[in-house]
């Protein structure tokens, strides 16, 4: 089978879409896949399989976007004319499956495509218009109909986080990781930081690592930074930035406890990246009920309630290091049963050439 992949970003040293590039891998070294062709927004360092050949748009080379929309149905049209295209896959690229669209449907294949996030764009009601089948980490992270909507868990590379066992550590360390941005709800884990003061043994540091990607970011940057003086809280509380991907693991392995604050809608890869190293996270997103396991109660917090979060909070930091250690394995276990990048390759592309062989049925 040769599959099509739309992909915005293909470079194994980008710090958040670097995973596209394991991704791209584990598709092509499945052995219903001969030959994969990608097609590429922007193209950095390119790491893949020998039968993986990637075509760039030009957005590092500078191109415009009037160029960027003839250079894609050019390279579109081409790869159907030269490589026997038998389905597609748009990985969070809606743009290209509204572009790529109607020539798929004309051309009989199937297209099936990946979204992730809250948000509805009409490039998406597009989208899923066009495509046979839409895929997502869960349910709920896919904002539109669900008629087509086949949920596929995370796709996390295991080996990429490496498990560790926790150690009992003098100084505790709560990290929170992800991209800066007010919908992350940091504010509420600066109070309730604030709360664990004089009630919780032992040291305590707090690091905020990731960046704000805008000027509304920034602004957001100097809220918490201001807030966190107000709590009197900025002696132990760092703002790291952005850190390059190949260093988030260091972060993850040495904190004792990871907080993810995003809401209900995104089920956020940072979370489950700190699990799969071993460690506990608290979330406040119910969609990850499922994964926590016997341990949902214990580490489902009330999105924006600073009281909640500070009260499980104190309840992990009292864990001894063997008691996070267990918790830690049974998450791992969990994430690599559900969001492991093997999983969901294997059922990616038999759904591809399920698609595939009921086209061809439907063309006899």
């Amino acid at each position: 089978m040769n599959l099509l992949l739309f992909n915005l970003k293909t470079d194994a040293d980008a710090d958040t879409q670097g995973f596209t590039t394991r991704w791209i891998a584990a598709i092509a070294r499945d052995p219903r896949v001969e030959h994969v062709v990608v097609l590429t927004m922007y193209a950095g360092r390119i790491d893949v399989p020998e039968n993986v050949r990637v075509f760039s748009l030009g957005r590092e080379r500078g191109y415009s976007e009037f160029r960027r929309f003839f250079r894609f149905y050019r390279l579109l049209l081409r790869a159907l004319r030269l490589h026997r295209i038998d389905a597609c896959f748009s990985h969070m690229s809606p743009i290209f499956s509204v572009l790529a669209g109607p020539v798929l449907r004309v051309a009989r294949i199937p297209l099936v495509t990946w979204f992730t996030h809250p948000s509805l764009t009409w490039k998406l009601k597009v989208a899923h218009r066009f495509s046979t089948r839409m895929v997502s980490a869960v349910a709920s992270s896919y904002p539109y109909r669900k008629d087509k909507l086949v949920p596929l868990g995370h796709g996390i590379d295991m080996d990429e986080f490496p498990y560790s066992p926790p150690e009992n550590e003098a100084a505790k360390m709560i990290l929170c990781a992800g991209r800066l941005s007010s919908v992350k709800g940091h504010k509420t884990l600066l109070r309730a930081v604030a709360l664990l003061q004089g009630r919780q043994s032992g040291d305590v540091q707090v690091a905020v690592v990731g960046g704000p990607k805008d000027a509304a970011g920034e602004r957001y940057l100097g809220e918490l930074k201001q807030l966190a003086r107000e709590l009197r809280i900025d002696d132990f509380t760092q703002f790291v930035g952005v850190v390059p991907h190949a260093e988030i693991v260091g972060w993850y392995r040495s904190c004792t406890v990871h907080v993810n604050l995003t809401p209900e809608g995104f089920l956020d890869k940072v979370a489950l990246e700190s699990m799969v190293c071993g460690r506990l996270c608290l979330v406040a997103n119910p969609a990850f009920r499922e994964t926590l396991g016997i341990y949902g109660d214990r580490l489902l917090f009330e999105h924006g309630n600073p009281i909640d979060l500070g009260d499980k909070l104190r309840w992990c930091l009292s864990l001894s290091g063997d008691q996070r250690g267990e918790i830690g394995a049974y998450l791992r276990q969990r994430v690599m049963e559900l969001h492991s990048l093997d999983r969901l390759a294997d059922r990616l592309v038999q759904i591809l050439h399920e698609l595939r062989e009921k086209s061809l049925r439907s063309q006899i």
